[in-house]
């Protein structure tokens, strides 16, 4: 009897040691993590050596040979060939195959990203004999898990990829990739010395149900790292599924941001924008097109708040553009855009086959977007 009391008496006192501990303790324990978070802020900021930076990176946004929006995008990383959709009809094919032949020297894709099965995404690998899967090797081929199509033109180019993956190519879901599964990888190394890399973003749809018909959500979310520097690409994804991809996922400043769902209005949210505050947007869309009427003014007033660097690829009609725009080429706003990054290079620099003036200072945005207003000159 007298022992168990002991122990009662004992616990007793270590609970009392424990309320009385001296404040000098608590506010040792409080700078302790101070000079802790303190020191690790100033090796990040001052100290940290920067990943280094090799070899070149490109992104190509090309025209896509007609007054659509949609998006095919080339990526050349060292020497892999990169293809993300192959949009906006079928017909842009030809255009397709005429822009990356000029990089492109063994006529294969290292790898071909399908971000979702909307047919301005897909079209180019959806033709019977004569889409892009018949017309290069691919190697690798990623795509979104998950899809609510079931069109004649999604079915078309679920069999083009079933003949691809027959003749060859491996191929995995976004969500293989992610979880390293399967012979997926959620980063695809791009040059011997690991400088540029292809690194494969959760989204919360890629295993849960979006409902309706919403497949944009479902789309493929890829970075590219170069070094230090990121760029970032998200297809069509939209408000619910960028919500999410900012909680699944570490993401910080880009230095290009592929303008969601080609500037809609449920896209490019603040959450996500003040999240990777993109250094340069280009936006796969086809001013003054009819049906959408692409880029949003409520994008472009989000957007407006971290770049002014933000291009266009297509003007859809003529009424904006000047003679000599009339003289090089119908439809082209900035034309093809290329992103490039290089070692030698301090900075990420943008080169446009047509015109290099930024969205802001055209007549069509000063006129059709006068209420927007930009925050960087």
């Amino acid at each position: 009897m007298a022992s168990s009391k002991s122990r009662r008496y004992a616990k007793k006192a270590a609970k009392e040691a424990v309320r009385r501990s001296p404040k000098w303790v608590i506010i040792t324990a409080i700078i302790l993590i101070i000079i802790i978070a303190g020191g690790y802020f100033v090796y990040t900021k001052f100290f940290k050596k920067p990943l280094p930076i090799t070899g070149e990176l490109s992104f190509h946004f090309m025209m896509l040979g007609n007054n659509r929006s949609g998006d095919s995008i080339y990526v050349k990383a060292g020497d892999n060939d990169i293809l993300i959709d192959a949009g906006s009809e079928s017909n842009s094919i030809d255009d397709i195959c005429n822009y990356v032949n000029q990089y492109m020297d063994d006529n294969t894709f290292e790898y071909v990203i399908i971000t979702h099965g909307d047919t301005d995404h897909i079209d180019g690998f959806a033709v019977t004999n004569g889409s892009i899967f018949d017309l290069y090797k691919c190697e690798t081929i990623i795509t979104a898990p998950k899809t609510s199509k079931t069109t004649a033109t999604y079915n078309r180019y679920l069999s083009e990829l079933n003949d691809e993956t027959q003749k060859g190519a491996e191929h995995y879901t976004a969500l293989e990739c992610y979880n390293n599964e399967n012979g997926g990888k959620r980063e695809y190394e791009l040059s011997e010395d690991g400088s540029i890399k292809m690194e494969i973003l959760y989204n919360y749809y890629y295993d849960h149900e979006r409902g309706g018909s919403e497949e944009n959500d479902y789309s493929v979310c890829v970075q590219f790292h170069h070094g230090d520097r990121k760029f970032l690409f998200t297809g069509d994804l939209e408000t619910k599924g960028e919500e999410y991809l900012v909680q699944y996922n570490n993401l910080s400043q880009v230095e290009l941001y592929k303008a969601g769902h080609h500037g809609s209005a449920g896209s490019s949210t603040d959450k996500l924008l003040n999240k990777i505050k993109p250094k340069i947007c280009v936006v796969s869309c086809a001013i003054r097109e009819s049906e959408y009427d692409f880029p949003k003014e409520s994008f472009l007033s989000r957007i407006a708040k971290h770049t002014s660097k933000v291009y266009v690829t297509t003007m859809a009609e003529l009424e904006y553009l000047t003679g000599v725009d009339k003289a090089n080429g119908y439809g082209a706003m900035n034309g093809n855009v290329i992103v490039s990054s290089s070692s030698e290079k301090e900075s990420v620099e943008v080169t446009c086959s047509h015109s290099d003036t930024l969205l802001k200072d055209t007549s069509w945005c000063q006129s059709e977007r006068a209420s927007v207003t930009w925050l960087y000159n």
